[in-house]
């Protein structure tokens, strides 16, 4: 289950600069999967002192990363990039087990997750 998130170098870097940034540097990156958006789900992204017992725990890049047991399944295989552009930067997230995407692309829906879906 080592391939539950796979992290790109950009990403990495990216997510180095913002540990550093906020002075972060011996902390986990929880990738997590939470209600709402247009489409019923919606990632998250944050650093964390302290995992919880039964979070699953993979390194990618010498980042150290956690997600919760009951989110393994819905981002198995999702891959996290850092894209950078003249209008500025910022993360994509390929899931290939969400069946529909909102327009605003952060929020998805999977086949036997529905979630709970908000106006946007």
């Amino acid at each position: 289950m080592s391939d539950v998130v796979i992290i790109s170098e950009a990403a990495a870097l990216q997510i180095k600069d913002m540990m550093k940034e906020h002075e972060e540097e011996n902390v986990f990156l929880r990738v997590a999967i939470k209600g709402g958006g247009c489409s019923g789900l919606s990632y998250g992204m944050g650093f964390e002192n302290e995992p919880a017992e039964d979070d699953l725990h993979l390194e990618q890049h010498g980042i150290k990363i956690v997600v919760a047991k009951n989110d393994v399944g819905i981002l198995n295989g999702t891959q996290i990039d850092y894209k950078q552009s003249m209008m500025g930067g910022g993360f994509t997230i390929d899931n290939p087990n969400a069946i529909a995407n909102c327009g605003c692309g952060s929020s998805f829906r999977t086949a036997t997750n529905t979630g709970s879906p908000e106006n946007c």
